[in-house]
């Protein structure tokens, strides 16, 4: 499938909305699961998404249309969640993301962007050009691996209580 913004805004509108409905009110026990070692748990997914539009999704679109690959996009930290949402509860995160995306949404429609745009080049840190286009169906890529992260670290916390129907869960 070739990237469109008609058919990627759906999805970024989504996101919020999903997220709230498998994460809001579970105790911490599920959100703050993780899955092993160096793994992230829901409530570290949700914290990396909110950094995401702060710093990434939308300032990176400015940034291509601005300076081109004149100089390249501010390396993204991965990890700043677990400072930024220390001491924060998962209904804060949910709702400071909901807020966040709605708000990059709108900026999204607003810009109008043509198809010339989307071909327009930036420089990243590592992968060198990108073209914007490839930026945001990153952006959209990007929410449903986290989704999918999320459902499998969830799924996973009942790894040994499902017992013989593990050989039937391709998530286990």
């Amino acid at each position: 499938m070739n990237y469109s913004l008609d058919l990627a805004i759906p999805i970024l509108e989504r996101t919020p909305v999903v997220l709230r409905a498998l994460l809001g009110g579970l105790p911490d026990e599920w959100v703050r699961a993780v899955d092993g070692p160096g793994t992230w748990s829901a409530f570290d997914v949700v914290g990396h998404l909110i950094h995401g539009e702060k710093t990434d999704w939308i300032p990176r679109v400015r940034h291509i249309l601005e300076k081109g690959e004149s100089e390249p996009f501010t390396p993204f930290d991965r990890e700043a969640m677990f400072s930024a949402s220390r001491g924060k509860t998962m209904e804060a995160l949910l709702e400071e993301f909901a807020s966040l995306r709605a708000a990059n949404v709108a900026t999204l429609r607003a810009l109008a962007l043509s198809p010339a745009d989307l071909a327009r080049r930036g420089r990243h840190p590592e992968l060198g050009a990108v073209t914007l286009g490839q930026h945001l169906a990153t952006w959209t890529a990007h929410d449903l691996g986290h989704l999918r992260q999320i459902a499998q670290t969830l799924g996973r916390q009942y790894r040994d209580a499902v017992g013989p129907w593990r050989a039937y869960l391709s998530m286990m």
